[in-house]
């Protein structure tokens, strides 16, 4: 391999190593362990056929044809790919740059103090380690207190800095959901709240022309809207034109009544069906790290143990 080989004559055979150019001549190999040598000469004990063991040019790319097409997400087998065929660039899109904003007088940052009625900001940390597995750029803005002025002075400042604004909290219907109204008052909301569980208080608009997504606060909520609909939103804005992973047909291990919305529940693919982790609240997390993807439960549909249930494998969301 790596060496230009001479001309074979009729009735004549040559060694070659794996992954060597074939002489002019040629046209087949015979591994060594069916040839001998035989007074100076190569005894073959079986006649293969023509053409075996030889990779012919243009197997797999041939001319004009298109390698990769524009909005295809560069894997380790697409850099690959391009490797092979001597590339050293390609035309690519800028990482797309998301604003993160948590809200909630709640949130204190780990490794502080909690207080009476406090409770850690893990929805920062959770969304920043889903950007940068996207491959997403995350600027991250803090906390922004339940005041509509400060609320307001943070979202400006997101929609100056980034391509989409990511918040978490402030879009139910307490009295200090504030975000919703602050939205409306700086661009619009496009629609507010999804038949989903967990997730229903989800809202979409704009800042400053900027494309805004409202999550809950929740963080079992922010988990599954961010996997179901704030990762394909995100990659079509990033120019992104593969298709979603399409779910997997499993057979359940649990049995679960249906309700009015569409379920996410936390599951895990076992040998024998999946199996779903029995506190399914909005606000908890470890049921997450628990499993390995998300059981789909359409709205008012009774699964009972042994019916096939949707499956999204949280490997085919990264």
């Amino acid at each position: 391999a790596g060496h230009a080989p001479a001309p074979l004559e009729t009735g004549t055979a040559a060694r070659i190593f794996t992954g060597a150019e074939i002489p002019p001549g040629a046209d087949t190999v015979v591994m060594q362990e069916n040839c001998a040598s035989l007074d100076g000469g190569v005894c073959i004990r079986s006649l293969p056929d023509r053409g075996a063991n030889v990779r012919p040019r243009g197997q797999d790319i041939r001319t004009g044809q298109t390698v990769l097409e524009a909005g295809r997400r560069l894997r380790a087998q697409e850099l690959g790919l391009l490797a092979s065929l001597g590339l050293v660039e390609a035309p690519l899109y800028k990482p797309l740059k998301v604003a993160l904003v948590s809200n909630g007088d709640e949130l204190v940052e780990p490794g502080q103090s909690v207080g009476p009625g406090q409770i850690y900001n893990s929805n920062r940390y959770l969304l920043g380690g889903l950007l940068r597995d996207w491959g997403f750029r995350a600027i991250d803005l803090g906390i922004a207190p339940d005041q509509p002025e400060r609320i307001a002075e943070q979202l400006e400042a997101a929609a100056g800095a980034a391509d989409v604004i990511l918040c978490t909290g402030g879009v139910s219907v307490g009295e200090e959901d504030h975000v919703k109204r602050v939205v409306e008052s700086l661009g619009s909301i496009d629609f507010w709240k999804v038949a989903v569980r967990p997730g229903k208080p989800l809202a979409f608009g704009a800042v400053r022309g900027t494309p805004f997504l409202g999550l809950p606060g929740n963080p079992g909520s922010v988990w599954v809207t961010s996997l179901v609909f704030v990762r394909p939103f995100l990659f079509a804005c990033q120019g992104c034109r593969q298709a979603e992973p399409a779910p997997l047909l499993r057979p359940a291990r649990f049995a679960r009544t249906g309700g009015s919305r569409q379920e996410y529940l936390r599951a895990r693919n076992t040998p024998g069906g999946l199996e779903v982790h029995p506190n399914q609240s909005s606000g908890v997390l470890l049921s997450a790290c628990w499993g390995d993807g998300l059981a789909v439960l359409p709205p008012g549909r009774a699964v009972a143990e042994g019916d096939p249930v949707d499956f999204l494998p949280y490997a085919l969301m990264r």
